[in-house]
């Protein structure tokens, strides 16, 4: 008699372990303006770290009315996944131990050359773009210049999408094998012009032709009835949908990364 089939245990995706694992608080990041708990998660024998920030410790923003940061959040990371970049770390919405909030993978970050810099000069050298000039005391000024890096290039493309009005330095997680995240999406999809950012260093080129080929899958993916929409229609308002699809026409018909309106400040303060 042969000996019964042996099934291999299923393997849990993050995102299943960060929606339905056990949440436990072990400490709160004080830096942040709204509550945000270091966490770990468990579920299936697989354990991770993440952080869990409820909506319950949000401040509520006068600019910013509807919704929640915890839904746009979860909002961002679902267009992440969709351009096919993985920009965004594994965000799901949840229960936890203080109510509903926004459960996202912890990512450990990796040394690696700077992002961002300040140089004493008037152009930026090869290898960097320039955002622009600032103050650095006793009536100096100082230019802000972004590494010329294509995973920077694709998040820019990212926050003209979902119009993010605070991708700060710190908000920028290099990460193992060459990766890079982005985090702190909580003030996004308003449906103003609200892009501000360090990202400058494109404005006004030409975009990618990668850049336009996934902008006409998520035009695709944003239409009634595509499945970004209706994931997107679940966490944020039908104003601010709309206002997204209008966001990527634009991007499509112009074919070049946006320039600062002039109506809103282009960068966020402090810078980092």
């Amino acid at each position: 008699m042969s000996a019964p089939e042996r099934i291999p245990p299923r393997s849990v995706t993050t995102a299943e372990l960060l929606a339905k694992g056990e949440l436990k608080v072990r400490g709160r990041i004080r830096e942040a303006s709204n509550a945000v708990l270091f966490c770990s998660v468990t579920y299936e024998g697989r354990e991770a770290s993440c952080v869990y920030k409820p909506v319950a410790g949000e401040r509520p923003l006068w600019d910013f009315p509807d919704g929640n940061l915890a839904q746009r959040e979860v909002a961002a990371y679902e267009v992440s996944e969709a351009t096919g970049w993985g920009l965004v770390p594994t965000t799901v919405l949840r229960d936890g131990p203080h109510g509903e909030g926004m459960c996202q993978l912890w990512i450990e970050t990796a040394p690696e050359s700077e992002l961002l810099a300040l140089v004493d000069a008037e152009e930026p050298e090869p290898g960097w773009k320039a955002i622009g000039f600032a103050e650095v005391g006793e009536g100096k000024t100082a230019l802000l210049v972004h590494a010329d890096d294509e995973r920077l290039r694709r998040l820019a493309v990212l926050d003209a999408v979902i119009n993010n009005a605070d991708r700060k330095g710190g908000h920028l997680l290099p990460a193992d094998e060459g990766r890079l995240y982005g985090i702190d999406h909580g003030v996004t999809f308003n449906a103003e012009n609200k892009l501000r950012t360090l990202l400058w260093g494109w404005a006004g080129e030409q975009l990618t032709p990668e850049a336009i080929e996934v902008l006409q899958a998520l035009r695709e993916a944003l239409r009634d009835g595509g499945g970004l929409a209706a994931k997107l229609a679940e966490l944020i308002t039908a104003v601010e949908l709309d206002a997204t699809r209008a966001r990527v026409d634009a991007l499509l018909a112009g074919g070049k990364h946006p320039e600062p309106s002039g109506e809103w400040p282009a960068i966020p303060w402090p810078p980092v």
